[in-house]
């Protein structure tokens, strides 16, 4: 670990280097990188730099040690070091957890009502609600893509994208199959019933190279949006169903009256979907290896019970439950995202822990 970080400071030096050169901002993509690459080194290197301190704190209290007078102050100096030293050093490998490079980018949010018919598309349009407010709390936008309703109200399907820094890094554990339990508005007899959704998050590919479609890989079709909209939407062509050939991938997309717009907006969601299988692909790998928090990326894989007659939410990946089902609801989801988040930090340590 010491000669991984004795790499990155000296790194960090010929990046100020670079950037006091008076020709850096020539090229201001270039710039940009550097200046990046500056801000994520410097925390790091200041951090190493007073690990480095402290043990020189330990070897200096160390020779202090052979004068009667101060050895009793130079013991408590070296105690104190150590400990500075421990603490320092969690942190210095955690801060070297390798990054997620999709943590920063925005998302789109895809609910599927499953198993339990209405109440399923019911419990769809509930989730949706829950992750815009949570959107909202994060201040970040919310656009809807795609939807197909219910006819007694919720979604059987419905795609969003949700816009702002870190949307991936805070819901990118969302994926999989959340299972209900409540009384449904339609029940006479007050039983409890089951149901289910699956959610996909799916982080947003670049516009540019990240997801290299071509166009002889992919056929396009129109034909008449259905629902609302007024006479305009119907009497045009105006719905949008791409078909990724290699993969089997089926985009459809009806909610703008423009061809064009819903066009634009089918493609941006079979790149995130291209993306997301190779993501799955990935962690499907790592997962046969080594406890995944995300899983295999099976989507069907349950990982959540929201209980509304109990009031409870639990979170069987782990073993969580949190007695706020309201709150949770309405969009409070810190708790369980920090949670969630810590457990993969914890894994990913453990891993690098294996690794050493």
């Amino acid at each position: 670990m010491l000669a991984k970080l004795d790499q990155l400071a000296n790194r960090l030096v010929e990046v100020n280097d670079l950037l006091m050169q008076e020709d850096a901002t020539a090229s201001m993509d270039s710039y940009r990188k550097l200046t990046r690459e500056h801000a994520e080194l410097g925390p790091l290197v200041a951090l190493y730099q007073s690990y480095l301190q402290a043990a020189a704190d330990i070897e200096a209290a160390q020779e202090m040690q052979s004068d009667p007078d101060m050895k009793e102050f130079a013991q408590d100096e070296i105690l104190a070091a150590k400990a500075r030293m421990e603490q320092l050093q969690g942190d210095l490998q955690k801060m070297l957890l390798p990054k997620d490079p999709n943590d920063e980018r925005n998302i789109f949010l895809e609910i599927r009502a499953g198993t339990g018919g209405d109440e399923s598309a019911l419990f769809a349009g509930d989730l949706l609600r829950m992750y815009t407010r949570f959107a909202e709390r994060n201040r970040w936008q919310v656009e809807m893509v795609s939807e197909s309703a219910s006819e007694i109200g919720g979604y059987k399907e419905v795609i969003v994208r949700v816009i702002g820094f870190g949307a991936y890094s805070k819901l990118k554990f969302e994926s999989g199959g959340h299972r209900v339990q409540r009384v449904p508005a339609t029940e006479t007899q007050g039983r409890i019933h089951t149901s289910a959704c699956t959610v996909a998050i799916m982080p947003e590919a670049d516009e540019v190279g990240d997801v290299d479609i071509n166009p002889a890989d992919i056929r396009i079709d129109t034909y008449r949006a259905s629902g609302a909209g007024g006479q305009h939407i119907n009497k045009t062509d105006s719905a949008v169903r791409i078909t990724h050939m290699p993969t089997g991938i089926v985009v459809e997309c009806q909610d703008d009256r423009s061809q064009h717009k819903n066009k634009a907006s089918a493609l941006k969601v079979l790149a995130a979907r291209i993306k997301d299988g190779q993501l799955r692909a990935q962690q499907s790998k790592e997962a046969a290896t080594r406890k995944s928090l995300i899983g295999s990326g099976d989507r069907s894989e349950r990982i959540r019970t929201y209980n509304f007659p109990q009031g409870r939410m639990t979170d069987h990946r782990i073993n969580l439950t949190l007695y706020k089902l309201d709150f949770i609801m309405d969009g409070d989801l810190e708790e369980l995202t920090n949670a969630l988040a810590a457990e993969h930090q914890a894994d990913l340590l453990a891993a690098l822990g294996d690794a050493v």
